[in-house]
């Protein structure tokens, strides 16, 4: 209880106007990209734990990449969210052995698709106490689905555009309101 109000105040500094963050020790992330075809419709999954409002989820199309790119992006993304949350630790867990041991030195990343990610990844990751290790797909599932589901969800809306339906759009044609409620079409939505 006292952790959660701690959290509420949030410090102000009156000379710059700037706020920040509590500080959060350490978190843990499981990381996975992944791709529907090498390249096709990709997605990561990040799993972080640790934040003291609970675990974070998050799963996001990246458009039509590789699976390490992805990957990739999946550890960028976890970095991201742990410079963001103030974090003074991360250990990332990853089933992508080729990032891993590019990442931890033991692989020279030369490929000039990943060769910018890799760069970006190392520079975050001097930034914090950081830590990275390879599990196996059973060991990283949920980061997985995410990633997989990413990846579905978005290639089906694309390949699908007219299934997807605003129900507001639907309901304002229905009482003959077309075009009267704010925001009823979207870029996706069927004109009925």
């Amino acid at each position: 209880m006292e952790l959660t109000k701690a959290l509420d105040e949030i410090v102000l500094l009156p000379h710059v106007g700037q706020q920040l963050a509590p500080v959060i020790s350490s978190l843990v992330a499981h990381v996975d990209g992944g791709s529907l075809g090498n390249p096709g419709p990709s997605g990561i999954g990040v799993v972080i734990d640790g934040c003291p409002t609970g675990r974070i989820r998050i799963a996001k199309w990246i458009g039509y990449q590789d699976n390490n790119v992805a990957e990739y992006v999946a550890l960028l993304e976890a970095l991201q969210c742990s410079l963001a949350l103030n974090a003074t630790a991360l250990h990332v867990y990853s089933d992508s052995q080729v990032v891993v041991k590019q990442i931890t030195g033991e692989y020279v990343c030369r490929s000039p698709r990943l060769y910018s990610l890799h760069w970006i990844c190392r520079k975050l990751a001097r930034t914090i106490d950081f830590s990275i290790a390879h599990v196996s797909r059973n060991f990283n599932l949920e980061a997985n689905r995410l990633a997989n589901s990413a990846a579905r969800n978005q290639a089906r809306r694309r390949a699908f555009p007219d299934i997807h339906v605003s129900l507001d759009a639907l309901v304002s044609k229905a009482l003959g309101l077309d075009g009267l409620l704010e925001g009823s079409r979207s870029r996706n939505e069927v004109k009925a």
